[in-house]
């Protein structure tokens, strides 16, 4: 049978075997041979605890406690079974009950009851409550752990797979406290049981010895009493290295080394507590009375430790003049300049009275909603954003907040502190400041916080604090997100590509694009909110535009056909893409107008036009945003590009697609019609796509 076979069935083996011989009587020389075996198992497991670097490195403790204390029990219902039938259990017990005792009755008993003193007392007990404390604080712990688990997670300094290895590592330990409260609840149940099988071998034995072998008292108490007393030595033994290896396991916090390397590197680790102990000692021989030497030797020993230990860390920088003494950094220095004039990315700054938004103490849990953010904006998006530079700026106005893209304020908000945001049309019956929902510009009003039940039962959606800004923030970084994606993000993502489809990225840079022009097509689609997570699609397709053009607008178009059926699929509502049209005059116009340049294509207008078009798209646009729906602009593949560029500034919410973009709306409604004098009609028939 194979060796892995054999130690799966070992231990249910072993179990189903301790279970025999409670019931089934054992031979004198099998139970000293088990009795060495138990003894010499205890000591394994007092040697392993010690070894060990952290708990969770011995996992199954708690059910080798079960497992051995099972074991010596059924030795024990053994020994008191050939003790009280033939006087004998064997040359281990009948050694321990005369030659380490020295054959006298009242010294065995002391010893033994010492033993069970120090088990029960003092390790058992104190090993049982630790336990018990480290399971409450460790489940109490949990929710801050998974959560510190999942911040980091959000803010990028793990990935998925080391925060699902944490979670698991947490869990374990949970587990493993739990058991290990139980566990050593046996060990206490033996300690108890020891005592209960010593009383009944000694009552036992007495009574047979006398009644039922016609024994003399003396010899009686003799012969049973030293066998039960040298059963209970056996037993206690391995008993109590167990319930140590108990309190070394569950007061071992968690190291880099085993625990006799920690105790003596710690003991020995400095020398000025050496050298007090050491004259201490030599101070102790001043009493007359005291035997000299051994303190003497003990106090030589600490001083001698002590001036075998090297200085200590930062001992001698603390000297004026030390050669290790620690170097200042300048404020005026490269480094700290540097340091200095670094630009976050992306940042949030707070005003004084928004600190609580951040302060966990109070309750503030806008870091980790921001730092959740992150993940939100990969999923959505396909890009990581850098960490959010969040901090205070006593410069701000009385609850503002404000958000910078590289030093640059681009955006502001208001969260009064003891407030919420109650969103709706019915809001004039609530006390509060007006103001305008920061994404969507809807009409708002800043409510106490104790009327927002009201305000809900009113009809009003209302926000707290940290989501307006956190939602402000996502917005933000979606209308930002081009000039968030570096160059080193862009590699980033094309050697994540690359390790699950090298010829993808072989075949496309630097052969035929630089990692630049990558970057740039990337970019363009981000800037038009278009997400950028099948990269796969997107650089396959530009592999094979830029085989024959490297044209940005081109590239650009090679990557909206590759993301086709996504690209309709964010502004379908019920089935139904609700479009607002060019009058084709205009598109024709703007056909002729169409002029190339490095940075694409533009389309020139005369000022008139232009301001008509951009005020009549504004116009059709918020029209059918207020009917509840969000319109595109359709156009001419030609001139999608260039029509982009023209209508992006002036209305930025409004994306524009081309007509062989829309396959995956069931049905285009055209809800307007704009042409070089503005909105000339809005549409309300439906028109198969």
């Amino acid at each position: 049978m194979p060796v892995k076979s054999l130690t799966k069935l070992g231990v249910p083996l072993g179990i189903v075997m301790i279970v025999v011989m409670l019931v089934v009587p054992l031979p004198a020389m099998l139970l000293d041979l088990l009795i060495a075996l138990n003894i010499t198992g205890a000591l394994l497991v007092l040697m392993v605890a010690m070894f060990i670097h952290k708990p969770l490195e011995f996992a199954a403790f708690p059910s080798v406690i079960l497992v051995m204390t099972l074991f010596r029990l059924a030795l024990n219902v053994s020994a008191t079974r050939l003790v009280l039938l033939d006087g004998y259990a064997g040359k281990v017990i009948d050694t321990f009950g005369h030659f380490v005792v020295g054959g006298s009755l009242i010294v065995g008993l002391i010893v033994f009851s010492i033993l069970l003193v120090i088990q029960f007392v003092v390790i058992t007990n104190g090993a049982g409550r630790v336990a018990e404390v480290g399971a409450r604080f460790t489940l109490d712990a949990m929710p801050g752990k998974q959560m510190a688990i999942d911040a980091d997670l959000n803010s990028g300094l793990i990935d998925e797979e080391q925060a699902r290895r944490r979670r698991a590592e947490v869990h374990a330990e949970a587990d493993f406290h739990g058991a290990m409260d139980g566990a050593s609840k046996f060990v206490k149940g033996d300690a108890i049981a020891a005592i209960v099988i010593t009383l009944v071998n000694l009552l036992g034995g007495f009574a047979i010895g006398v009644a039922q072998y016609g024994m003399p008292f003396g010899e009686a108490i003799e012969t049973y009493s030293l066998l039960s007393i040298g059963d209970g030595l056996v037993s206690q033994i391995p008993a109590l290295l167990l319930s140590v290896a108990t309190g070394l396991i569950v007061t071992r916090s968690v190291a880099d080394s085993d625990m006799g390397s920690d105790i003596v590197g710690q003991l020995f680790a400095r020398k000025m507590p050496l050298r007090v102990a050491g004259f201490g000692a030599l101070a102790l021989c001043i009493i007359p009375g005291l035997p000299k030497l051994p303190f003497l030797i003990a106090g030589g020993i600490m001083l001698i430790a002590a001036s075998r230990i090297e200085e200590e860390p930062g001992e001698s920088a603390s000297e004026p003049g030390g050669a290790s003494a620690e170097l200042v950094v300048s404020p005026d220095s490269p480094e700290a300049l540097a340091a200095e004039i670094r630009v976050d990315p992306l940042g949030l700054e707070l005003s004084a009275d928004l600190i609580d938004l951040v302060d966990t103490r109070t309750g503030g849990d806008l870091l980790d909603r921001v730092k959740a953010l992150r993940r939100k904006v990969a999923g959505e998006l396909g890009i990581v954003i850098p960490p959010v530079r969040t901090r205070d700026n006593l410069e701000l106005p009385a609850s503002t907040y404000a958000i910078t893209l590289y030093g640059a304020e681009v955006a502001r908000g208001e969260a009064p502190r003891g407030t919420v945001l109650a969103i709706g049309d019915f809001l004039g019956s609530l006390p509060g400041t007006p103001t305008q929902e920061p994404v969507f510009g809807l009409e708002a009003k800043w409510i106490p916080a104790e009327l927002r039940h009201q305000a809900e039962i009113g009809g009003a959606t209302v926000v707290d604090r940290a989501s307006v800004v956190t939602t402000h923030l996502s917005e933000v970084v979606h209308q930002h997100a081009s000039r968030l994606l570096g160059r080193e993000d862009v590699r980033l993502l094309t050697d994540m590509v690359k390790r699950s489809h090298p010829v993808v990225i072989e075949e496309l840079t630097p052969t035929l694009l630089p990692l630049g022009e990558v970057q740039r097509v990337l970019r363009a689609l981000l800037d038009e909110r278009i997400p950028i997570r099948d990269l796969v699609s997107i650089f396959e397709a530009l592999s094979v535009r830029a085989g024959s053009s490297k044209d940005l607008d081109g590239l650009v178009d090679a990557a909206r056909t590759a993301l086709e059926p996504s690209l309709a699929a964010p502004y379908v509502t019920d089935g139904a893409l609700h479009a607002i049209s060019l009058d084709p005059t205009l598109e024709q116009q703007m056909l002729e107008g169409l002029r190339p340049t490095e940075q694409g294509a533009v389309i020139v207008l005369g000022p008139d036009v232009a301001q008509n078009l951009l005020v009549g798209l504004a116009q059709a646009a918020q029209t059918a945003e207020n009917s509840g729906v969000r319109p595109v602009l359709v156009c001419a593949p030609q001139i999608r590009a260039a029509v982009r560029r023209l209508v992006g500034p002036a209305v930025e919410r409004l994306p524009v697609l081309a007509y062989s973009e829309l396959g995956a709306a069931r049905q285009v409604r055209s809800v307007a019609v704009v042409g070089a004098g503005g909105v000339h009609h809005a549409l309300t028939a439906a028109g198969a796509s």
